[in-house]
């Protein structure tokens, strides 16, 4: 029985295998996987070159020769998901799932084997089915992640977008998802994830919507001056006076959490700062963090400008990208300021274009975990204890974008985690989160990327060059902190290369002691209302 008292369903071993449908064709394993039974590519280039010739009627090529595709729905339908955990499920649910399950059986299909995560404890092997005539899905949602090694599926998802309504449902414990109604790419990718983040909490870690970095920087020690050109590298290429910081950034879409994960933080050799993972992870209780997508990554395109994300512009503009719901005149001009369809408007780009992106998707360490954050009252950055890291996670405060609920872009809203793909009590992600940062010992912030000050008023934006050298400066250790009695925490007395006092939130906001009150009453109203968080976790509300 499921926790609703609903008897779960096993849709996956109920479907036909996609190998031998004489309806399906399949996209499973390449030559270069090794596998028992005949690879269906020679090359995973191949099997990507053939899903876009099958989309190939929906295209309009760019002018950097990618393809270019305008979906009906611009973004998730989160209204309209449910699942199977915490939801009661009654007829109408499992009819659209019996409407997808149906479709596999009679329709002309496509099944694409991916497989998400490379870690040893976490890696799943995931297959969609779309319908031939929405390849385009299928193409996009391939180049997220890496080729199959052959093995079962461990998640299922069927994505049927012409149906009449509109509905997402999940059975967790089968690991199976139907889409119907929906043909925004974003519903395929996000079943996967959503499920590998399930599947994280059962390993006793946390599933994150989080980016994450590897910084190698020179660590200052106590009154030391940071100098990387006086290092001596070893004759293994090894630098004794560089530390590698692993660093998590949580935070919605279009807070600024793809754009700080894949900064190059300005550092040259020998330091670096390279992207491992950009939008889902799970922490482990050994403290590596397991990635998800290996292909590449779903990024905003809306307002991209080559000066302030040049790795992400280079990425996008070449030519193995593809482009989703972007304005592209008939003639290939693309016009990433024009919003024509959506301010959605997103890019599937191959890690291997992305410059500052890793080889690999893990972490085999993390030291610091960020929660980014788009409230004026808070200043660019704060220092938290463990008790303020769980609460800065149970608020999740940013702002709605247009890639959530486009009717309510750009109001103030809260999210636990910053995920709005959780699956069981989410009181519970909160009492694991704190567990996780004492017994690793992380280092937790929570940083703003909006503005400090309300914007219609007196205000001071705090701008990726700022949250860049604050990032940059915390791996050094570099930040001298103080204590902020009115917020109740820790904030930085001086950040190198930074006028920090520039940012002091009391200067841009009237009745600041008063605004402070009200917002804790309603953090701490907000966080009683989750039964099963710990009281303690309450009790450190800021």
């Amino acid at each position: 029985m499921s926790e609703t008292g609903t008897q779960p369903r096993h849709v996956r071993e109920s479907l036909a295998d996609p190998k031998r449908a004489p309806n399906v064709q399949y996209y499973g394993p390449v030559s270069s996987t090794t596998v028992e039974e005949p690879p269906t590519h020679r090359t995973d280039d191949d099997l990507i070159a053939g899903l876009r010739e099958l989309a190939a009627a929906d295209e309009t090529t760019t002018e950097f020769g990618s393809a270019s595709y305008v979906s009906e729905f611009r973004s998730r339908s989160a209204d309209r998901t449910k699942n199977a955990v915490d939801d009661d499920f009654g007829e109408a649910d499992y009819a659209a799932i019996d409407q997808a399950t149906e479709a596999v059986e009679n329709r002309a299909m496509l099944c694409v084997d991916r497989l998400v995560g490379t870690h040893p404890e976490a890696t799943f092997c995931c297959r969609l089915y779309v319908p031939v005539e929405y390849a385009r899905i299928a193409h996009a949602w391939a180049m997220l992640f890496e080729p199959t090694d052959g093995r079962d599926p461990d998640f299922v998802t069927v994505q049927v977008p012409d149906a009449s309504e509109t509905a997402i449902r999940i059975l967790p414990d089968d690991g199976f998802t139907a889409v119907v109604g929906s043909d925004y790419t974003g519903e395929a990718k996000k079943s996967f994830l959503r499920l590998f983040m399930h599947r994280a909490k059962r390993l006793g870690g946390l599933g994150l919507h989080a980016g994450s970095k590897r910084v190698r920087v020179a660590r200052a020690a106590d009154d030391d001056t940071v100098e990387p050109e006086n290092h001596l590298e070893h004759e293994d290429g090894t630098d004794s006076n560089l530390e590698t910081v692993g660093q998590l950034f949580m935070g919605l879409s279009a807070t600024g959490k793809s754009t700080l994960t894949a900064h190059g933080c300005w550092l040259e050799a020998p330091e670096e700062a390279v992207m491992v993972q950009d939008d889902v992870c799970a922490l482990l209780p050994d403290g590596s963090v397991a990635g998800s997508e290996g292909g590449g990554l779903y990024v905003k395109t809306h307002g991209l400008d080559a000066d302030e994300q040049p790795g992400i512009h280079a990425a996008v503009t070449d030519e193995s990208a593809a482009l989703e719901n972007v304005a592209v005149d008939e003639d290939g001009t693309v016009d990433f300021d024009d919003n024509r369809y959506t301010k959605n408007g997103r890019a599937i780009i191959r890690r291997s274009e992305l410059p500052n992106a890793s080889q690999d998707i893990d972490l085999q360490d993390v030291d610091q975990l960020f929660f980014i954050t788009r409230n004026p009252l808070m200043p660019p950055v704060a220092r938290l204890d463990d008790e303020q890291a769980a609460v800065a996670f149970m608020l999740g405060e940013s702002i709605e974008t247009s890639a959530g609920d486009p009717d309510r872009a750009g109001e103030r809203i809260r999210v636990v985690g910053t995920n709005p793909f959780i699956i069981g009590p989410e009181g519970e992600e909160g009492n694991r989160l704190r567990e996780l940062v004492t017994s690793l010992d992380l280092e937790c912030y929570v940083v703003n990327t909006g503005t400090v000050g309300y914007s219609n008023a007196n205000s001071k934006d705090v701008g990726v060059t700022e949250s860049v050298t604050i990032l940059t400066e915390l791996a050094r250790g570099t930040v001298e902190w103080t204590r902020d009695e009115q917020l109740g925490l820790d904030v930085p007395a001086n950040v190198p290369g930074m006028d920090i006092e520039a940012f002091r939130v009391a200067e841009y906001v009237d009745d600041y002691d008063g605004e402070l009150e009200t917002l804790r009453e309603e953090r701490r109203e907000y966080l009683e209302s989750f039964e099963q968080l710990d009281q303690e976790i309450v009790d450190a509300v800021y």
